[in-house]
């Protein structure tokens, strides 16, 4: 899992930050998708990753709420 990370890393590091510095005709930009991606993939990644820790801690917070409405009943009953 850490070779699979540190390829990416060295991937998306020579993608977004030196390949800017070869022209467009060389022969290293066909390893790359165009630049435009080096944002938007990890802006996407992102975005998804952040509504999954959302969705979590919604789902928590609306089951620790049933808990206590469950509790508070069993209590004045």
């Amino acid at each position: 899992m850490l070779l699979v990370a540190a390829t990416v890393f060295i991937y998306y590091t020579t993608w977004a930050l030196i390949t800017p510095f070869f022209p467009n005709d060389s022969p290293i930009q066909d390893f790359f998708p165009a630049r435009e991606w080096a944002v938007r993939i990890p802006a996407f990644i992102l975005v998804v990753g952040m509504s999954a820790v959302g969705a979590f801690f919604g789902s928590v917070a609306i089951k620790e709420g049933r808990k206590r409405r469950a509790k508070a009943a069993m209590k004045s009953a």
